[in-house]
């Protein structure tokens, strides 16, 4: 297939990075045709929500779409028009492109507008939320299929925004091999490590507090964001015990750190959308051989099992948390054993060419047979070399049957 990625999504957001890098490997073509304007901030919270800051993001959204409907007219045939995350500014003009061309509009709807600014954030209200809620409904109705993260919110998704039967394909967020290679523990008292935007779904509250049990290991916490001040005073008021706080560091050297750790944290949070998601930070952990502590969601369960390659607690728990990171700390064998089957999860369900395996067949599922054939590398291989028993499934609303589970 030959698909176009087009808009003013993030072209380096790692969803994206994921799904085009497996894309390729399995053998398509992916032509991008970019404009940035959202990933000038990095936090979409504050002064990024405020009228002059919005302003001057869709000025320069209305002359990246013109230079961008000018460009993409050099381009030749492809098989469907794809827009990346985040998707709702882009979807009207993107399935103008789509229409012209006789193809198919894909949009990743990683996220919702409304149930994250408005609820998960509480950054929007009343006439704001019923804005941003309207976008997310424009986005369903503009596309032809719509890619989820997790089978909990593909079913959010169809109940919630009106997702059509067979719109819906689930496809997990996975990460980058490259940037998180395999690594054997290091050496030293156990780390434990938390990285994040400090929105609220991260439940940064049950970490502090479970960072201030006794037999709770040192926590490294990177990230900033709409709980940055928060979590400054906090620690000015109650710093646990060898807590270390870093603002932020690159992408590229997130591999790093979590390959210096002994322990990653995932979510906390007991919102809904909480209860739906398997975030980046975790797949990046699995796929480094971290083990993972977590919130015990319906959305995590899709993706881990407790005592197998996670150990899974109740959102919103602080002493459960402790008890688990003391847990691990002090048994070195339970965090080799749970690392390396968190590794093997990784490789069945998130690995880039899984992932894109999953999106690849849907893509062609709702496209003439005879236009886009198979590509040689479709049936998707992790990069150990097995094949990989994941398929994509599309339905509204999504069944367990969505992600590859086992027995």
């Amino acid at each position: 297939m030959r698909l176009l990625w087009i808009g003013c999504y993030e072209r380096d957001y790692p969803r994206g990075r994921v799904l085009r890098a497996g894309l390729r490997e399995l053998g398509h073509e992916v032509v991008q045709c970019h404009r940035p304007v959202w990933e000038r901030t990095t936090h979409k919270a504050g002064s990024f929500l405020k009228l002059p800051s919005l302003a001057g993001s869709g000025a320069r959204f209305a002359a990246g779409w013109a230079g961008m409907l000018l460009e993409e007219r050099a381009i030749g045939p492809v098989d469907a028009v794809v827009a990346g995350y985040p998707a709702q500014p882009d979807a009207l003009p993107a399935r103008l492109v789509a229409r012209r061309r006789g193809v198919p509009l894909v949009s990743d709807m990683m996220i919702a507008f409304g149930d994250t600014l408005a609820g998960d954030r509480g950054r929007a209200g009343g006439a704001a939320a019923r804005a941003l809620t309207a976008l997310d409904r424009s986005l369903v109705r503009a596309s032809d299929l719509l890619i989820a993260d997790t089978a909990c919110n593909a079913a959010w998704i169809a109940r919630e925004l009106g997702a059509r039967p067979g719109q819906l394909v689930v496809v997990p967020v996975g990460a980058e091999p490259e940037v998180f290679p395999p690594a054997a523990e290091p050496p030293g008292p156990p780390v434990a490590l938390f990285v994040g935007k400090l929105a609220p779904l991260h439940g940064l509250g049950v970490v502090l507090a479970a960072a201030r049990m006794p037999g709770v290991p040192p926590v490294r916490i990177i990230g900033d964001g709409q709980l940055g001040g928060w979590l400054e005073a906090e620690l000015a008021r109650d710093r646990p015990a060898g807590l270390e706080h870093v603002r932020w560091v690159p992408y590229a050297d997130l591999g790093a750190e979590l390959a210096a750790s002994h322990i990653c944290l995932g979510v906390f949070g007991g919102s809904d959308k909480a209860a739906r998601v398997v975030p980046n930070k975790v797949w990046q952990a699995m796929a480094v051989g971290r083990p993972v502590v977590t919130a015990d969601t319906p959305g995590v369960r899709e993706v881990l099992t407790h005592g197998v390659d996670a150990l899974l607690v109740p959102a919103g728990d602080p002493v459960a948390l402790g008890t688990a990171l003391a847990r691990l700390a002090a048994d070195a064998g339970l965090r080799r054993r749970l690392g390396a089957a968190a590794r093997a999860r990784y490789l069945e369900l998130g690995a880039p060419p899984v992932v894109a395996g999953r999106l690849a067949e849907a893509i062609r599922s709702i496209t003439a047979p005879a236009k886009i054939p198979a590509a040689p590398g479709d049936r998707p291989t992790n990069s150990e070399g097995s094949t990989s028993s994941s398929s994509s499934t599309t339905g509204s609303p999504p069944g367990p049957g969505t992600t590859s589970t086992r027995a």
